[in-house]
């Protein structure tokens, strides 16, 4: 249901929704698909079906458990926003998340249409971060729906990363993640996508944090880019858990 996460830019993963289904290009080689089908071989209780989308009301308090700290990454085996994921479950983890100001949750959706359909509905605490997956410049309109929602924190993950994308509104973002793809079928990342988008960024002063160059072997890969790591976060007032540090 969580756990500690090797995830870069976060502390640990929160799944109170397991599954989903493809939707984008960005999806063609899903790591929780794999993940998935791994845990239901192992006879995790829940993922008996799977990557089927299942929503599990045992996780919910979960967060409210932990009582120190963290910053937690909510459905990485999922996404809140999937058209079957009930608009009244939803609300429950957002209810829990309100409750839980100890933590900062960090919500990642590519069904950006759903999610500023049902955001004016939701109640958005200041600890919940609002991002969305643009893997191309196709997927540039994700941005304009999430800049309608009322999140504090709005961020961008370019990850996987699978072609340039230039002239980006960063207007109202307030965090962007680059990464490429990983895995055994990871498709190429040019390291000019990325300069490209870290130096946009940077022209603007939004926060710019590169996750990985990806590939089969993303360990040895890395994450350096132009001789350092770029590990940049949101700077906001009274955040109560660091990246590395909570």
């Amino acid at each position: 249901m969580a756990a500690n996460s090797a995830i870069e830019w976060t502390d640990a993963t929160w799944n109170p929704v397991t599954g989903c289904t493809k939707i984008s290009l960005g999806c063609q080689n899903c790591y929780a698909e794999r993940m998935a089908h791994r845990l239901q071989a192992m006879g995790q209780s829940n993922y008996t079906a799977g990557f089927k989308v299942r929503t599990h009301e045992n996780a919910l308090s979960l967060p409210l458990t932990w009582k120190k700290s963290r910053t937690i990454f909510v459905n990485s085996m999922s996404d809140l926003f999937h058209e079957k994921v009930p608009a009244a479950f939803i609300s429950k983890v957002f209810r829990v998340m309100n409750e839980a100001q100890q933590h900062t949750f960090q919500v990642l959706t590519k069904r950006s249409e759903n999610m500023r359909r049902l955001s004016h509905s939701l109640p958005w605490p200041e600890n919940v971060w609002m991002g969305v997956t643009v893997e191309n410049s196709d997927y540039l309109k994700r941005m304009d729906d999430l800049r309608d929602t009322p999140a504090r924190i709005k961020f961008v993950s370019f990850e996987p990363l699978l072609g340039p994308i230039l002239d980006i509104d960063l207007t109202g973002i307030d965090w962007v993640i680059v990464g490429g793809e990983s895995g055994p079928k990871a498709r190429p990342m040019s390291p000019s996508w990325v300069k490209d988008i870290r130096d946009q960024c940077l022209a603007v002063e939004v926060p710019f944090f590169f996750k990985q160059w990806g590939g089969l072997n993303k360990k040895k890969a890395g994450r350096v880019l132009d001789d350092r790591t770029w590990d940049d976060m949101p700077a906001i007032a009274g955040m109560v858990s660091q990246v590395f540090g909570a």
